[in-house]
């Protein structure tokens, strides 16, 4: 009984350390520490955001010591908040502007790009394709030197500017809506572009009334992508400024954080990061409301545009 009793614990461990050894070298069981990594990195990720959020509404003006809880740095303050500071409030319009202009010029060109290129044939074709997606592997401090090399000298009539600005952003931003769009030309194939010109559709036709109902959730997607990179574009805007009138959220914050900034700074940033967060939300709603249904739904949509396009 004693010997029994004596083994009775090193034979339970031994079956723990067999069982766990079996847990942890299982291929199909459950990802333990790949969970707990992903979770320790997006706390990391969102410790210093959540503090730069958090100074935003303190009621004195360290940025480093909390003091309360207070609108302050947002509308309170009649000189120095964000709504009163002329200079932030400048920052903010210009930056929701461009990327205005960026996600309404960029995407519709981009689209076009994307089955422009997709139709595309011989050898030229090639050679194209990695010219169009240049800009994704170009360092960006590289694209903004040309650019203002080219809008000071060739086109000096551009000039800097907004106008200028715009179109540096647009043109990086291109080669992104073009590749999301491709991608999701490649998903939907060609049989519904021929079936809808075997019934006579004329190719206007086409594009309109079936490949761009189906491209509706890649083109939400690139509206996205494109006003998260103009929002956070700093290298190209600073390049191509003309002065304070075009003077971008990126731009104030870098020429302020290394002074004595106020917790404006802080709420300025956090506008736009309420800004990025709510056009993602909508971003999702609209590829929601347009994918919904899954492929077949998609499929049965287009085959009613094509029966439509029969009937007409």
């Amino acid at each position: 009984m004693s010997t029994t009793a004596a083994e009775t614990p090193r034979a339970r461990t031994s079956v723990g350390w067999r069982s766990l050894r079996g847990r942890l070298s299982n291929p199909w069981g459950r990802p333990r520490f790949l969970i707990l990594l992903t979770v320790l990195y997006v706390l990391w990720s969102l410790l210093p955001v959540l503090l730069a959020v958090r100074f935003a509404f303190n009621e004195g003006r360290s940025r480093t010591a909390a003091q309360g809880w207070s609108l302050r740095w947002f509308t309170q303050d009649p000189n120095l908040s964000v709504l009163h500071d002329p200079t932030l409030l400048t920052a903010l319009k210009h930056s929701l502007l461009l990327a205005a202009i960026v996600m309404l010029v960029s995407v519709p060109l981009g689209t076009a790009l994307a089955l422009g290129m997709r139709r595309w044939a011989g050898r030229s074709a090639g050679p194209a394709n990695v010219l169009l997606l240049l800009p994704l592997v170009t360092p960006e401090l590289v694209f903004a030197v040309g650019m203002f090399l080219l809008f000071t000298t060739a086109f000096g009539f551009i000039g800097l500017g907004t106008t200028g600005q715009a179109i540096g952003q647009v043109t990086f931003t291109l080669s992104w809506v073009v590749v999301i769009v491709r991608g999701r030309l490649g998903t939907i194939g060609r049989d519904m572009e021929e079936a809808a010109a075997d019934l006579g559709a004329p190719p206007w036709d086409v594009v309109r009334r079936v490949v761009i109902p189906l491209l509706l959730p890649a083109m939400a997607a690139s509206l996205l992508v494109a006003f998260a990179l103009s929002i956070d574009d700093f290298v190209v805007a600073q390049y191509l400024a003309s002065g304070a009138s075009t003077t971008t959220v990126p731009m104030r914050i870098y020429a302020q954080a290394r002074g004595a900034p106020t917790p404006a700074l802080n709420a300025l940033a956090t506008i736009m990061l309420v800004v990025s967060l709510l056009a993602l939300v909508l971003a999702w709603l609209v590829f929601k409301f347009l994918a919904r249904g899954t492929e077949g739904g998609e499929r049965d949509a287009a085959i009613r545009q094509l029966a439509a396009l029969e009937g007409s």
